[in-house]
């Protein structure tokens, strides 16, 4: 049942990127934890956080960091390398690699959507390393309806199917730039997010990212 499930969910996520302009074109990546495997594509649309994200790869920059932050039916978030060895009350999430992304901002946050965290800023640029995938919650018709007016966009018919069937988190739409999306192991993605949470959201035990390698 799961692999057809994940069948199912792939074929949607095609449509969608094909309805993006995509065509499922880019990039894929592996990103190895201590709970599985998850297989991601960078879209060749947000090319800066791509090439960014190759590039840290192959420096082997995410190397035992740790997934340090996360919220149910929102999202994992990682990619701060002063979680290296962090100890149980260190604070984290202000880590990076002391540089900035230009904001491309345009795809949606479907479930299992790959984004650039950020701060609180005008331009809205991303973090140079910080990430997150979209777990998220299912939306209805009224709640997409709403968003597009409040925020002044149009969601395709094939964007609208996958928010209402998989689910995602269309409040983060124009806010953060989305730059890939998880092709398998959203099980991982799942594993992870059920990890129980003490202060900052940070989980209780270590999810450690061991490697994210260039396939």
């Amino acid at each position: 049942m799961r692999q057809l499930i994940n069948f199912a969910l792939f074929a949607l996520i095609l449509t969608v990127f094909a309805a993006c302009g995509n065509n499922g074109q880019g990039t894929t990546l592996e990103i190895k934890t201590n709970k599985g495997d998850i297989t991601v594509l960078l879209f060749d649309e947000t090319p800066k956080h791509k090439e960014n994200f190759i590039k840290l790869a192959n420096e082997n920059y995410y190397a035992g960091t740790l997934f340090h932050r996360i919220i149910k039916d929102f999202m994992i978030q990682g990619g701060d390398p002063n979680s290296v060895g962090a100890g149980p009350n260190a604070a984290l999430g202000g880590g990076g690699p002391g540089y900035l992304i230009d904001a491309e901002i345009g795809q949606p946050h479907l479930r299992g959507a790959l984004a650039a965290a950020r701060t609180n800023n005008p331009q809205k640029a991303s973090s140079g390393s910080q990430f997150y995938i979209v777990t998220g919650v299912q939306q209805s018709e009224a709640t997409l309806d709403q968003y597009e007016k409040m925020k002044g966009i149009k969601y395709s018919e094939a964007q609208r199917q996958a928010y209402i069937a998989e689910g995602g988190r269309p409040d983060l739409d124009m806010e953060y730039s989305v730059f890939g999306q998880v092709l398998s192991g959203m099980d991982v993605v799942d594993a992870i997010a059920s990890v129980p949470t003490g202060r900052a959201d940070r989980p209780v035990e270590d999810v450690v990212i061991e490697s994210v390698t260039v396939q």
